[in-house]
C-alpha cells in the first residue's frame, strides 16, 4: 500500500515552518481536508479542553458534580453520556480525593465514544484488544454494570501495572487482565459477543498534547501502523461470534489507518458497518481513492469542530 502524498505549496511550506511541522503532514492535511486544514492546525496549537468521565460504579453523577462544585471546580455536561467538560479548575482535576477514589476518569471526550458505540450488556463476553491504561476498559465495565465477562488484553508488559491499577481504582470486578499479542487472540478459540479495538496508531490526532509528533511520524510509521491495524482487526473479526460487534478506533487523522483499514475489512470479511450517533461522517473519497458509501456510518472527530482530539470510530457487525 502506498501512503497518500500531495504536492507541496507555498502555504504548506510556510505553515510547516511557522508551527514546526514536517511539511509531509501539512501538505497531506491540505490534500485531505482542503482549506479547513488551517483551522485544524490552529486548533492543535490552541489545544482542547479537559474532560472527565463519571464512574457510576462508584458514585451517582449528580453527587459527583456536587462534590466537585464544592471544591470550586466548574464542569459542563457534554453531548456524550457521562462526559463533562472541565471549564474551571482551582487545581489539577486529577489531584482530588474523588479522583483517587475512582469516582471519575480523566479522558478525552472522543475516547468515550468507542465503549458507548459498542454498547456492551451485563450478559456479554467482551474483549478489549489494547486495554492499557484502562480508560475504555473501565468504561466498558461501567456500561456492563460490573457483570458479564471482560477480558483486558495488553501486549506490552510495561503497561500491565497501570492497567491493573486503574481497574482497581475504578472498582471494576468483572475484568481479567491478559498479557498477549491480540493479533493471535483468534487462535485461542474464545468467541466474544463484542470486541473493542482502540488500535495502536501514529497519533496524528493528539499533536495538541504531544507536539513531538509534528516531526516524529512519517510515511514509514503510517505504513507500520496500518499493517499492524489490519492484523488486529483481522484477528478481532475472526474471533467474534456470528452477529457479534466490533468497534475500531484510533487517535489518528490518516485515512491509511482509518477508512482504508475498514474498507479492507469490508472487502475481506463478512461484516457490515453500523451508524454511530456522535461525530461527523467518515471520508468516502480521498484524492482518487473512493470508499464504500457505507463509510459515512463511521465517524471522525476533529479538534476544531468537536473540541477534542482527532479521532476515528467505526462499528462493524459480523454476518
Amino acid at each position: 500500500m502506498d501512503v497518500l502524498d500531495f504536492p507541496s505549496t507555498h502555504l504548506s511550506r510556510e505553515l510547516a515552518e511557522c508551527y514546526g511541522y514536517d511539511e509531509f503532514i501539512i501538505r497531506r492535511w491540505f490534500g485531505i481536508f482542503g482549506d479547513e486544514a488551517v483551522e485544524l492546525i490552529e486548533a492543535m496549537e490552541k489545544g482542547v479542553p479537559k474532560y472527565i468521565r463519571v464512574n457510576t460504579l462508584k458514585i451517582e453523577e449528580k453527587e459527583l458534580i456536587r462534590r466537585l462544585e464544592k471544591r470550586k471546580f466548574v464542569v459542563e455536561q457534554t453531548e456524550v453520556p457521562f462526559c463533562y467538560k472541565v471549564v474551571g479548575e482551582p487545581y489539577s482535576i486529577g489531584a482530588t480525593p474523588e479522583y483517587l477514589m475512582g469516582y471519575y476518569y480523566v479522558m478525552d471526550k472522543a475516547s468515550c465514544i468507542p465503549p458507548l458505540a459498542l454498547s456492551p450488556s451485563s450478559r456479554d463476553v467482551v474483549v478489549d484488544f489494547a486495554a492499557s491504561p484502562g480508560g475504555k476498559t473501565t468504561f466498558l465495565a461501567q456500561l456492563m454494570g460490573n457483570r458479564g465477562v471482560l477480558l483486558a488484553i495488553e501486549a506490552n508488559p510495561d503497561r500491565i501495572q497501570p492497567l491493573i491499577d486503574n481497574i482497581h481504582r475504578m472498582g471494576v470486578l468483572n475484568a481479567a487482565v491478559v498479557q498477549m499479542n491480540a493479533a493471535k487472540f483468534h487462535k485461542i478459540g474464545i468467541k466474544p459477543d463484542k470486541i473493542l479495538l482502540d488500535a495502536p496508531c501514529s497519533g496524528e490526532g493528539i499533536i495538541h498534547k504531544d507536539p513531538s509528533r509534528k516531526t516524529s511520524r512519517g510515511e514509514e510509521d503510517i505504513l507500520f501502523c496500518s499493517g499492524l491495524q489490519r492484523d488486529l482487526i483481522d484477528s478481532a473479526i475472526r474471533s467474534l461470534k456470528s452477529g457479534g460487534a466490533l468497534v475500531y478506533s484510533t487517535c489518528s487523522l490518516t485515512p491509511e489507518e482509518n477508512e482504508m483499514v475498514i474498507q479492507w475489512a469490508l472487502d475481506n470479511h463478512p461484516v457490515r458497518l453500523e451508524k454511530i450517533e456522535w461525530g461527523d461522517p467518515a471520508l468516502t473519497k480521498v484524492g482518487d481513492i473512493r470508499f464504500s458509501n457505507e463509510m459515512k456510518k463511521a465517524r471522525r472527530f476533529y479538534p476544531h469542530r468537536h473540541e477534542c482530539s482527532g479521532f476515528f470510530v467505526a462499528k462493524l457487525v459480523k454476518e
